[in-house]
C-alpha cells in the first residue's frame, strides 16, 4: 500500500513524502510506526473492497488507546480520481492533500462492537440460506425416488420427517413401518404416509442431511434468542 503523508515544513510549505508498505501484519505495524513518529493526527483512506479494514481497525485501535490518531474512511464520491494517468502514489497524496484541506467528509464507520454483531448476524443468515437451499435439494431428490413426503409432511426435517428419513437410510423399505414413526398429530395420516414411502436415495440423503446438520449446529443453541 501507498501512504502519504503532508506535515509542516519550512517556511509555510508543507512536507510531503509517499512510502511504500507491505499489508501483512509487520507492515502495518511499521506503517503504524512511522505515522506516530511523524505526528500524524489524521489519517485518511480509500474504501476499496474490504482491504481498508486491517488498516483502519490498526489505527483506530491506536487512536482509541493514545488519543493521538483520528482515521477516516470518507466516502468514494467524495473523492474525485486525479487528472491524468491514475497510479497509486498519485491516488494517496490526492487523498492526503484532501484530508489536509477539508475537502472530504469521513464516512460512518459503526463501533467494534457493532461490527462484530453485524458479522455475525450476516454470517447466520448465509449460514441459514445454505441450510434451505440444502433441504429443497433433498426435497428434490426424494421427489425423483418417488417418495411424496413433501406432500404429506409440512417440514420433512422435523421431528417425524427427520425419523422416516433417517429410518430409510439405514435401510429400512417397509412402508408400514416408516409411517409408523409419525409423531403427534402425524399419526392421522398413517394411510397417506404408507403411500407416499416407496423408494429412496440413501447415499445422497445421508450426505445431504449431514451437510445441513452440520451447518446448523453452531447456531442451534442460540437460535431461540434471534
Amino acid at each position: 500500500m501507498k501512504v502519504t503523508i503532508r506535515v509542516p515544513g519550512s517556511g509555510k510549505r508543507c512536507r510531503s513524502e509517499t512510502r511504500t508498505f507491505s499489508s501483512v501484519t509487520s507492515g502495518l505495524l511499521a506503517m503504524q510506526d512511522w505515522l506516530l513518529a511523524e505526528q500524524i493526527t489524521v489519517v485518511g483512506m480509500e474504501a476499496t473492497g474490504v482491504y481498508w479494514k486491517p488498516v483502519f481497525y490498526l489505527l483506530e485501535h491506536e487512536y482509541l488507546l493514545e488519543h493521538e490518531m483520528e482515521c477516516w474512511l470518507p466516502g468514494a464520491r467524495h473523492m474525485k480520481a486525479v487528472p491524468g494517468r491514475k497510479t497509486d502514489v498519485k491516488d494517496s497524496e490526492w487523498i492526503a492533500r484532501l484530508v489536509e484541506c477539508g475537502l472530504v467528509r469521513p464516512s460512518c464507520v459503526p463501533p467494534e462492537p457493532i461490527r462484530q454483531l453485524r458479522d455475525l448476524s450476516r454470517y447466520r443468515t448465509e449460514v441459514i440460506r445454505e441450510c434451505t437451499r440444502e433441504a429443497h435439494r433433498l426435497e428434490k431428490l426424494l421427489e425423483d425416488a418417488g417418495i411424496k413426503l413433501s406432500a404429506e409432511v409440512a417440514n420433512i426435517l422435523g421431528v417425524s420427517g427427520g425419523a422416516m428419513l433417517e429410518a430409510l437410510i439405514v435401510g429400512e423399505r417397509d412402508p408400514q413401518v416408516l409411517a409408523d414413526l409419525a409423531k403427534g398429530s402425524m399419526r392421522r395420516k398413517t394411510d397417506a404416509l404408507i403411500e407416499a414411502l416407496t423408494g429412496h436415495h440413501a447415499f445422497l440423503a445421508r450426505a445431504m442431511l449431514d451437510r445441513i446438520d452440520a451447518r446448523s449446529c453452531p447456531f442451534a443453541a442460540a437460535s431461540n434468542s434471534w
